[in-house]
């Protein structure tokens, strides 16, 4: 069994970064080096996530699209502190939770002991 949580640090986060690292790169003309240092990550993974070696297992609806691009473009225009930027990447992974992907797609999972959120679905 694997729990809510487990799935989404697994799987949808680097879907997530993935996606913020292409929109970022071709939508906003950042260098691999310029999303490394907005997300705090290596430039290696960011190469990786524009590159689909990481992030590529999840496909997201255009409403979950969408919401990601929006968060790209407060990241890129906005000078925002490390608790901002994880407070926005939590509120995108709750919109995917919320939006019903988690158990249309990874049926196994189960509601994280933790937050005990199993209104999910």
């Amino acid at each position: 069994m694997k729990t809510t949580c487990e799935i989404m640090v697994q799987k949808v986060l680097p879907a997530i970064r993935a996606e913020l690292s292409r929109t970022m790169i071709f939508a906003h003309g950042c260098t691999q080096q310029d999303v490394a240092d907005i997300l705090e990550l290596s430039r290696a993974a960011v190469s990786q996530y524009v590159s689909e070696k990481r992030g590529a297992e999840v496909g997201f609806s255009e409403e979950t699209q969408y919401e990601i691009r929006k968060f790209a473009s407060v990241l890129v225009n906005k000078d925002l502190s490390s608790q901002e930027k994880v407070k926005g990447m939590c509120n995108v992974c709750r919109f995917v939770q919320k939006s019903g992907w988690l158990y249309r797609n990874a049926p196994e999972a189960k509601a994280c002991i933790i937050c005990e959120d199993t209104d999910l679905k």
